[in-house]
């Protein structure tokens, strides 16, 4: 491992104080980018501005109001995409959404989704290959996502707290928006048909949401149910991971509340 010395440290920490990116200090000394980032860290650290230090109030904990629709679209993102870390070298966990570069408004959505939930804190974008983690930390997380657990979502039951069951029923969109931009897609399939002795080919759209929890997956089609989509189950094989909705009424109704995403 490459050291670093001090003056090193010292120039890379006033160019990020005057606003620089960390990427472009990164480029800018010849320094990796994570010891960039695990620099600014620990400066913050020291001075007690890391996200979460000022210990923000919890709409759980103390009674905060909560933007209830943000929350059921960031609790959907959560299960798709989403997990709560907390390693041992920050005292806060931290949620992260991975969010693929190729739609930069979901991403948008995402991050304002967080920052509606938790105003007191700070969001950020990590770049990785393809996709960017956006990340929030709170020492509020285990309060607000109680499904978290160790291991992967699909080997545990996910199962909602009555106080988000509640929310879910009142804002039910915002939750299916969200499994949509995680784990679901808005395609067109075709097919043909012979009229008048001649093939012709339709195009039709269709929504599919793919996740091998059958806990998420039961959410997601018992929301569908409650707001009138009809929806089927599609299996690959022998598992029935893909909720399928294909009606004309059903996606014109998810056109208006759910869209493509972009």
């Amino acid at each position: 491992m490459r050291a670093h010395s001090s003056a090193v440290r010292i120039k890379a920490l006033s160019l990020l104080h005057s606003g620089r990116k960390n990427a472009e200090v990164a480029r800018a000394l010849n320094v990796p980018l994570g010891t960039i980032s695990y620099w600014l860290h620990m400066d913050r650290a020291k001075r007690g501005a890391c996200p979460g230090s000022h210990d923000p109030r919890c709409p759980r904990c103390d009674g905060r109001p909560l933007d209830e629709a943000a929350y059921s679209y960031l609790l959907a993102l959560y299960l798709g995409d989403g997990h709560i870390i907390q390693c041992s070298q920050h005292r806060v966990p931290s949620l992260m959404i991975a969010c693929g570069d190729v739609w930069p408004g979901l991403m948008d959505e995402c991050e304002a989704a967080m920052r509606a939930v938790l105003p007191d804190n700070s969001v950020c974008r990590v770049r990785r290959t393809g996709c960017h983690n956006v990340k929030v930390y709170s020492k509020h997380l285990w309060c607000l996502f109680p499904q978290h657990g160790a291991g992967k979502k699909h080997d545990r039951p996910i199962v909602l707290e009555p106080w988000q069951q509640r929310i879910l029923d009142a804002h039910p969109w915002p939750f299916i928006r969200g499994l949509v931009h995680s784990d679901g897609c808005r395609i067109t399939n075709w097919t043909t048909r012979t009229v008048g002795g001649q093939k012709k080919r339709y195009a039709y759209p269709r929504y599919f949401f793919t996740n091998k929890s059958d806990d998420i997956r039961k959410l997601y089609t018992d929301t569908l149910t409650k707001v009138g989509v009809e929806w089927t189950t599609l299996a690959r094989g022998s598992d029935p991971f893909n909720i399928s909705v294909a009606k004309r009424a059903s996606v014109a109704l998810m056109d208006t509340h759910v869209g493509p995403k972009y």
